[in-house]
């Protein structure tokens, strides 16, 4: 068989281990046809062959967004960008040219903003300050908290309060009146509804369908948000992604979009189970399982919240917050639901990811994956645990004795990327820094590690995450260097992170048989220092064969 694309003159890490470099690889009917030294490849080109001279470039399978939320990503990329702005006079400025720019908007969204931005605690009289005639928000960076101000609130009928589940809260101030601060999904819900995003949140945010199916101008309309965030990735080298909200409405979306000719990469959703659910609701779970599952657009996994995060001390402890005596918050799956709802999901063949930072969500999660077990027996089941960025020591070796998947994100660690130093700090306690983001302890206990970035939580560039999983420091004398080698964090962005997604009889590795899966950067990052990293572009994203992003001068 002839090629239909070559790229030679590569430095190729293909992440299998039979055969870890080469030279060049060839492509054919979006498959990998070879991988080997660039004469032997050099045979296989024809007259209609495209031959891609890599210039000494380092070549890679196409990186795995293990976890992202792709909908919501695309759609705040039209949002002011906060991030990094502290204090009421930049802030205003932001807010004011934004404002400008935007009359028509019913909603002035902003992302990225520090919990420490000013000097006290936001509350929506601060934002009134900025703006008052007009709905403005702005959400924090790790997505688990929205400021409002008084004209959104009102407009999104929670001014007076909200009744929310546990967990979620509309805190309240002593006028009986909304502060302002939203934490958590259900109670900002009715606060993003106003700008156009009920839909596409529902699966982060109730894990509901739409109560009306969306028609044709409605269905177009939310494509384009996942049309954008996927073009977005596409630029970074990303070629599939795991999806940690969804629901059938965003299975059906994304179809239409392959349908059209128009998804960028392969593409895993969840059915998003809530705390108010029954069993019975796994039946849905099952069905988007059966009806989506190809190499491009498959579901077959649960995903679930059990804490939410540090910075609003929503995150569930086994001790006290040290900076909040008495409080540890709360599993939003208590054991005695979470224990028979992971054994049944297991039972169903679903894989199972949970989100828990928390050292006490960490322990819940681990003791239902292991009550599955010992219910169902074992199982090549994955089930995974998403960002751990907090463990009790004695719950360290269990992940790698059970199998189960540590998903982490590099850019989290306060200090590492973008995310200040405080307050998470200083919530976690000094005395717990060291068994805080122990990314390279879990992989040497045996989990197995798959890296992402939580897009728009943090960014998606790969390169910018690889920079910091390599450069992150210890927070102290007694904390270890947590840092996997270059190899193994690349293993963790492509082959491990296929694994994680029951992706890798597909993609993740440069062999033969898998898909043509292949981001070719403008460096060869072996000769790269680590600091250096992050500012390495992509030169050519190819996804299934077609090249779904060009650098400058490859198109």
């Amino acid at each position: 068989m002839q090629a239909d694309l070559i790229l030679t003159n590569a430095k190729v890490l293909t992440m299998d281990p039979e055969r870890p470099r080469a030279a060049a690889v060839a492509v054919a009917e979006g498959r990998i046809l070879a991988v080997g030294a660039a004469a032997e490849i050099a045979a296989l080109a024809g007259p209609e062959t495209k031959v891609i001279d890599a210039g000494g470039r380092t070549l890679l399978p196409g990186f795995v967004e293990s976890h992202l939320h792709l909908g919501l990503g695309g759609a705040e990329l039209a949002d002011l960008y906060v991030g990094g702005l502290h204090g009421p006079e930049k802030l205003r400025a932001a807010f004011l040219k934004f404002a400008t720019e935007n009359p028509d908007r019913a909603l002035l969204m902003a992302q990225g903003a520090d919990y420490a931005m000013l000097d006290h605690p936001v509350s929506r009289h601060d934002l009134d300050a900025i703006i008052s005639d007009r709905p403005i928000a702005m959400t924090s960076h790790d997505h688990h908290t929205v400021w409002a101000n008084t004209a959104a609130l009102r407009a999104a009928g929670i001014l007076d309060g909200h009744a929310t589940p546990p967990g979620h809260e509309v805190v309240m101030g002593e006028d009986g009146l909304a502060t302002g601060e939203l934490r958590e999904f259900e109670a900002f819900g009715p606060v993003i509804a106003l700008g156009g995003l009920e839909r596409i949140n529902l699966g982060i945010a109730t894990g509901a369908e739409p109560a009306t199916w969306p028609g044709e101008a409605e269905r177009d309309e939310d494509k384009l948000y996942f049309e954008a965030g996927q073009k977005h990735c596409a630029r970074y080298g990303i070629t599939s992604m795991v999806m940690m909200d969804g629901n059938r409405y965003t299975l059906e979306l994304l179809r239409e979009l392959q349908r059209e000719g128009r998804l960028l990469a392969r593409v895993r959703v969840p059915f998003h189970y809530k705390p108010h659910m029954q069993h019975s609701e796994l039946d849905r779970a099952e069905a988007m399982a059966r009806d989506f599952n190809d190499d491009w657009l498959s579901s077959g996994f649960v995903k679930m919240f059990m804490d939410g995060v540090v910075d609003s001390r929503t995150a569930y402890m086994l001790n006290d917050y040290p900076d909040q005596p008495g409080h540890r918050s709360v599993p939003l799956f208590p054991p005695e639901v979470f224990n028979p709802l992971a054994a049944e999901i297991d039972r169903r063949g679903l894989q199972i990811a949970v989100h828990a930072i928390g050292d006490g969500a960490v322990r819940v999660v681990i003791d239902g994956y292991e009550a599955a077990r010992q219910q169902n027996g074992p199982r090549d089941s994955r089930h995974r645990i998403e960002h751990i960025e907090l463990i009790d020591r004695a719950d360290v070796p269990r992940l790698g004795a059970l199998g189960i998947t540590a998903s982490l994100q590099p850019p989290h660690p306060p200090g590492a990327m973008d995310f200040p130093l405080e307050p998470t700090l200083e919530r976690i306690g000094a005395a717990r820094w060291k068994d805080a983001y122990l990314w390279k302890t879990l992989r040497d206990h045996g989990a197995p590690v798959a890296y992402a970035s939580d897009w728009p939580v943090t960014d998606v560039s790969v390169m910018r995450g690889l920079q910091a999983a390599l450069t992150r420091q210890p927070y102290s004398a007694d904390c270890a260097d947590e840092r996997l080698s270059l190899m193994d964090s690349l293993h963790a962005y492509t082959a491990g992170g296929a694994w994680a997604a029951h992706m890798d009889h597909v993609t993740g590795r440069l062999t033969p048989g898998l898909a043509a899966d292949l981001v070719l950067l403008e460096a060869d990052l072996e000769s790269l220092a680590p600091q250096e990293i992050g500012g390495t572009e992509v030169a050519l994203t190819i996804c299934g064969g077609r090249i779904t992003w060009a650098g400058e001068g490859w198109g």
